[in-house]
C-alpha cells in the first residue's frame, strides 16, 4: 500500500512541477501589420518587451525605403531614374542586386531584376488590364541584367530605359535581416512572416517541429493544402494565383517572363522553397514558377543553401524534391 503511495505522490509531484514549468512558460508576443505591400506577422517566443517587436517591424519599414521600386528617394528609385549615371547605394541594396545578378545566371536570364518597365506596366495593383503588344515590346527592350554593373558600392546600368525591380527576393532577404536582429537580440524561438516568405528564428519552446501552412492553390485564402514541418530554416511560397487578375475570360498573373513580356507558362502552380536563407527560397521558388518542375529541380540541386521543395503541378500532381516533411490534410 505504501508502495502505492509512493508512486502516486510521485506522479503528483511530477504533474505539479510540469504545471508549474508550463506556467512559467511566457506567451509569445505577436503583431500584425501592412508593410511591403502585404501582411506581415511577426512573432516572438520568450520573455521579451513588445518594443522588440516594434524595432523588427521598423527595420522592415527601412529596408522597404531602402529596396522599394515605387518609394521616391529609394537606392532602387534612385538607380531606375539616374539615367544610365553611377548611383552611390547601401551596402544592403548592393548585397540584393549582386544576389539578384547571380540568380539571373543560375537561370539563364527568367530570373531577371531589370524587369522594372515590365512590372510597372502590368501593374498587378488597383485596376489592370493588359497592355498592348507595343508597349510590351517597348519594356521588353530594357530588360536585361548583364546590363548592370557593380563597381564597391555604385550601381550603373549601361542601358538608361533599365528599371530595377528587386520585388523577387527582397521580402526573402528583409525576412533573413529580420531574423538575424531578433538573433543577436537574444530570441531563441520566432517566426518572421512577411506574406508568404517565413523565416524561423531558433525551436519551439516545447521542442516540437515548427509548422508552417501551405495554401491550396486557387483555394479560397486561408485554405491549406497541407503543413511542412522544419527547423531552423526558411519556408517561402510563390504561386499564380497570388496576384491575378481577368480580361476577356482569360486570367493573367503577376509572375512574368522577361523573354515574353508575358506572364509566365510552366507546369508549376505553386511552388514552396525550404531553404538555409529566405532569400534564397523567395528566388527559387520564383523560378520554379518561371521554369517548370523538370529544369527547376535541376537548378535546385546547383544552389547552395536549398533545402527542399514541394511543387504543385496544374495537373494536381504534388512533387517533392530534397529534404522535405510535408503533412497533407
Amino acid at each position: 500500500m505504501r508502495r502505492v503511495f509512493v508512486v502516486f505522490l510521485s506522479i503528483c509531484i511530477a504533474l505539479a512541477l510540469a504545471g508549474c514549468v508550463e506556467k512559467q512558460l511566457p506567451a509569445p508576443i505577436s503583431e500584425t501589420r501592412v508593410l511591403l505591400d502585404t501582411y506581415c506577422t511577426i512573432t516572438i517566443y520568450g520573455k521579451h518587451e513588445t518594443s522588440l517587436l516594434d524595432e523588427a517591424f521598423d527595420l522592415c519599414a527601412e529596408y522597404e525605403e531602402m529596396l522599394g521600386i515605387n518609394v521616391a528617394g529609394s537606392d532602387v528609385w534612385r538607380i531606375n531614374h539616374a539615367v544610365g549615371e553611377a548611383v552611390a547605394v547601401a551596402p544592403q541594396t548592393v548585397e540584393v542586386i549582386m544576389a539578384g545578378l547571380g540568380y539571373g545566371e543560375l537561370s539563364e536570364g527568367f530570373f531577371d531584376i531589370t524587369v522594372g518597365r515590365l512590372s510597372t506596366l502590368w501593374g498587378f495593383s488597383g485596376e489592370t488590364s493588359v497592355p498592348s503588344e507595343a508597349e510590351i515590346e517597348a519594356a521588353l527592350l530594357s530588360v536585361g541584367y548583364r546590363q548592370v554593373s557593380v563597381e564597391g558600392d555604385t550601381v550603373r546600368l549601361s542601358n538608361p530605359d533599365i528599371w530595377l525591380d528587386l520585388g523577387g527576393i527582397a521580402k526573402g532577404y528583409i525576412a533573413d535581416q529580420v531574423a538575424l536582429f531578433l538573433k543577436e537580440r537574444g530570441v531563441a524561438g520566432a517566426v518572421i512572416d512577411l506574406g508568404g516568405d517565413v523565416a524561423v528564428v531558433g525551436g519551439k519552446p516545447d521542442g516540437s517541429p515548427w509548422l508552417v501552412g501551405v495554401r491550396q492553390p486557387f483555394g479560397e485564402h486561408g485554405d491549406l493544402l497541407g503543413v511542412i514541418e522544419t527547423g531552423e530554416a526558411s519556408v517561402v511560397t510563390s504561386g499564380v494565383y497570388e496576384r491575378q487578375f481577368v480580361e476577356n475570360g482569360v486570367t493573367y498573373h503577376h509572375i512574368l517572363d522577361p523573354f515574353t513580356g508575358m506572364p509566365a507558362w510552366s507546369d508549376v502552380s505553386g511552388a514552396t522553397v525550404i531553404a538555409e536563407g529566405a532569400m534564397t527560397g523567395d528566388a527559387l521558388s520564383t523560378i520554379a514558377l518561371l521554369v517548370g518542375s523538370v529544369r527547376a529541380a535541376e537548378l535546385f540541386a546547383r544552389t547552395p543553401g536549398f533545402v527542399g521543395a514541394l511543387l504543385i503541378l496544374y495537373s494536381g500532381e504534388l512533387l517533392q524534391i530534397g529534404e522535405i516533411v510535408f503533412d497533407g490534410l
